[in-house]
Order: C-alpha cells, then sequence, then structure tokens
C-alpha cells in the first residue's frame, strides 16, 4: 500500500520557523515529484512548492518564494518543507503528495496524499 505521512507541525510565532517532514513507501518515491500543499479552515487546498526526483527543479508558490524552501533525501524516502518567516496566514494544514507527471500546482494530478499536519502560526 503506497503511503506518505506528514510530521513536524505545531504552533509557533510569528516570525518563526518550523521544517515538516513526509515519509514515503518506495513506490510512491521513485521517480515521482513530490509536492507540499496547504488548507486553512474554510479555504480551498492551495499549492505550496513541489520537487523533481532528482531535487533540481523546484516551483513554488509565489506566496512562499524566498521564505520556504523544498528539499528531498531520496536515500530516506524523505521530502521536507524549511518554512522561515512564519505569517499567521501561512496557518493551515500542510499536505504532502506525490504525482507522476511533472511541477505540477493542480491538485487533480497528484495521485497520493498523506494525511496532513496542522500549522498554527500566532500574532
Amino acid at each position: 500500500q503506497a503511503q506518505l505521512v506528514e510530521s513536524g507541525g505545531g504552533l509557533v510565532q510569528a516570525g518563526g520557523s518550523l521544517r515538516l517532514s513526509c515519509a514515503a513507501s518506495g513506490r510512491i518515491f521513485s521517480f515521482y515529484y513530490m509536492g507540499w500543499f496547504r488548507q486553512a479552515p474554510g479555504k480551498e487546498r492551495e499549492f505550496v512548492a513541489v520537487i523533481g526526483w532528482s531535487g533540481a527543479t523546484i516551483y513554488y508558490a509565489d506566496s512562499v518564494k524566498g521564505r520556504f524552501t523544498i528539499s528531498r533525501d531520496n536515500a530516506k524516502n524523505a521530502v521536507y518543507l524549511q518554512m522561515n518567516s512564519l505569517k499567521p496566514d501561512d496557518t493551515a494544514v500542510y499536505y504532502c503528495a506525490a504525482t507522476p507527471t511533472g511541477l505540477e500546482a493542480d491538485t487533480r494530478k497528484y495521485s497520493y496524499w498523506g494525511q496532513g499536519t496542522q500549522v498554527t502560526v500566532s500574532s
């Protein structure tokens, strides 16, 4: 069974940092593009960042560019999201997802999803 498991969420003050992790089963991770999305209460799920298999290709949402960094460790079947200079608007459930097609921002292109991890940024 293909599986993605996120961790690392929590409560942080504005301006602080958090690092999210996503552990993937090998079947998903090999040659898949790995993305992060987030969903705030009452809002649609939105794209945050995506990384190619080698790590050489990356795409960020404008709202997080310069503050968030996506990376992956293929030896560990893991993908990470380093979040710096956090703002209250970053409060959401963050999801890890996998797609075989490319640097996708559309949720419909992703085949596998984790259960999500809550990030809360206080002002």
